[in-house]
Parts: C-alpha cells; sequence; structure tokens
C-alpha cells in the first residue's frame, strides 16, 4: 500500500474510490466501510484510497479532552493495508485546514486531487468546518461533482443493536471486558511495543516476563491478568499478561508484562512485539508474601493454558531459575 504524507505526495490520477475517517481500532464498523471501498474500486478498476488524519482533530481543537488512541499511526496504516487499500491520503490536520467548508473539502481533495468516482462512508460520517457536511451533503455535492456517495447503514452488533464504534471498545477495555472488546473489533484487542528491561522479579520467582515500555502503546485494558499471546519477529507465543503496578511489591508505574508459557530461554529485549489479549483471567491483587503469589502464578498460567488451548507448561522451581537471572 502506498502512503501519500499530504496532498503534495499523491501522484496524476484518472480515478479513485475513497473513504474518509480516523479509522481507530478499525473495528467491525470501519471494515465494512473499507472493504466495500476495495470492491467498488476493483469493480471500477481504479485506486482504493483511505484518507484520515494525523494529528487526531480532537488534539488540535480541544487538547483537554484528548485519550490516547486505540491504535497508533502505524497499526491504523498496517490495518488500512491487510483489508486491500491501495493507498493512504495522510493529511496534517490543522486549524487552517478545519475551516474548510464542506464543499471547499470535497472539491479540493475528493474532485480536483482524487478523482473520486465514488465516496464510501459510514452514516455518521462528518467533514467540514464545524463537521457541518454530512450524508445529505456528500449526496448533493457528488451529484454536481459528477462521483456516487454511497452511505453505509445498518453498522450495528447483531446481537445487542449496538452500533460498532472506538468509544464502545473502549468502554469494554476500561473494564477488562476483552471479550467484548474483540468482538467489536472483530479481532483481539492489542498492544504493541517495545520490550524494556524491568525489575527481574518475574525471572527470580521462575516466570519472566516481557516488559513493555507503555509510552503510546495503545490502550491498555483495565488492570488484571490477561490471556492471550506474544508475537514477536512473526512467531506467536501463549502468554499470561499482567497489566496493573504490582501491588505485592509495592509498585507505582503501571507495566504490561506478558510471560511466555514454558520460555525461560526468550531474549526479547529491545524487542517491537505484540500483545493481543483474549481472556480476562482475575483482578489485580496484593498478597502477603511469595508462597501465595507464586501459587497464584502457577494457576494463572494453568488456567492461560486451558483457556488457549495449549499444554500446561511445567511448574518452574524459582530458585533455579533465579540463578540464571
Amino acid at each position: 500500500m502506498q502512503v501519500w504524507h499530504g496532498p503534495e505526495e499523491v501522484p496524476p490520477l484518472t480515478g479513485s474510490v475513497v473513504t474518509l475517517g480516523m479509522f481507530a481500532g478499525m473495528h467491525r464498523g470501519h471494515q465494512a466501510v473499507v472493504s466495500r471501498t476495495r470492491e467498488l474500486a476493483h469493480r471500477l478498476g481504479v485506486p482504493a484510497v483511505a484518507m484520515t488524519f494525523t494529528p487526531h482533530p480532537l488534539l488540535v481543537h480541544h487538547p483537554e479532552r484528548y485519550h490516547i488512541q486505540l491504535t497508533s499511526l502505524g497499526q491504523r496504516l498496517a490495518a488500512l493495508e491487510s483489508f486491500g487499500m491501495d493507498a493512504t491520503l495522510l493529511v496534517t490536520y490543522t486549524l487552517p485546514f478545519s475551516r474548510l467548508s464542506p464543499e471547499q473539502f470535497v472539491t479540493e481533495y475528493f474532485v480536483d486531487l482524487l478523482h473520486a468516482r465514488a465516496v464510501v462512508v459510514g452514516e455518521d460520517a462528518r467533514f467540514g468546518a464545524g463537521n457541518s457536511g454530512d450524508e445529505h451533503t456528500l449526496r448533493e455535492l457528488g451529484r454536481h461533482h459528477g462521483f456516487e456517495a454511497v452511505v453505509l447503514r445498518d453498522l450495528l452488533d447483531p446481537e445487542t443493536g449496538r452500533r460498532w464504534s472506538s468509544t464502545w471498545v473502549r468502554e469494554a477495555l476500561a473494564g477488562g471486558d476483552v471479550a467484548t472488546a474483540a468482538r467489536v473489533l472483530g479481532r483481539p484487542h492489542l498492544v504493541r511495543g517495545e520490550v524494556v528491561h524491568g525489575a527481574r522479579r518475574g525471572r527470580q520467582l521462575g516466570y519472566p516476563t516481557a516488559n513493555l515500555d507503555t509510552d503510546d502503546i495503545g490502550v491498555v485494558p483495565a488492570d488484571g491478568v490477561y490471556a492471550g499471546w506474544l508475537t514477536d519477529g512473526g512467531v506467536r507465543y501463549p502468554a499470561a499478561i499482567s497489566v496493573g503496578t504490582n501491588p505485592t511489591f509495592d509498585g507505582e508505574k503501571r507495566s504490561v508484562e506478558a510471560h511466555v508459557l514454558g520460555r525461560h530461554d526468550l531474549d526479547l529485549y529491545d524487542h517491537v512485539v505484540t500483545v493481543e489479549f483474549t481472556h480476562w483471567i482475575r483482578p489485580m491483587l496484593t498478597f502477603g508474601g511469595i508462597e501465595p503469589l507464586l501459587m497464584q502464578m502457577a494457576d494463572d498460567v494453568q488456567r492461560t493454558a486451558d483457556l488457549l488451548g495449549v499444554p500446561h507448561p511445567a511448574v518452574p522451581h524459582p530458585a533455579r531459575t533465579a540463578d540464571r537471572a
């Protein structure tokens, strides 16, 4: 997939099918819109183009209300590529840009720059100054400029009737409900970050962990222990994942630590890894000593193995592992 970092990088086009949005998390609603864009583009024999923005508009207009995005820009671009986009136009969002009227926006970007033959959006799409442009505006401008406005409706969860949305994903993650988040996303929620050195307590206890640098890794679920997967260099490992501050050891900084089941030989320091959250196991607890903590950790690992459908690893010998730490 080509990535155009601004209008000046867009090559001459004879046509395209365009979709517009932030695509935060690439949930099922986004997937439906992007898939329709790709299908229509292929039918017309023109590129499928996604138009998105950086930074997030909220950061420009109301920085005090800005929250961490579900996915980083790199993850958004990778998701758009995986769903078949031929190109993504990345527009720098500024106050002058935000003042373009809906007609100016459509004319400058969809018509003159991308030569859109169709524009595909969800029914809640808004564009132009003050978000004043909506589906009716788009249809009217499409008739005037000669492109088709395709508006997808009923992007709803069939079980609850609720609209697929990033807000729903955030609510689920805030409660540790990674199963609901996965249903909305169509895949497990994930974070991606660099493995950094921690306190090495896990290794000393027989459960070495990959500690992720939590700066800009996306939205982290509620504190607790989860089952999931760690992917490094294309290899996917079953993992028990701890999110929290390690209250047993009076920790202060919130961390994400993933223990790869049954593996004590992995050297993941400085690797950028992906951690997927598939199942909630339990809340974060404070233990009165090492022995009850070890018993709980062993149980967490066994439950993780059962939930992921992998063999139970042997229970480690903390002293022996600690000798190698």
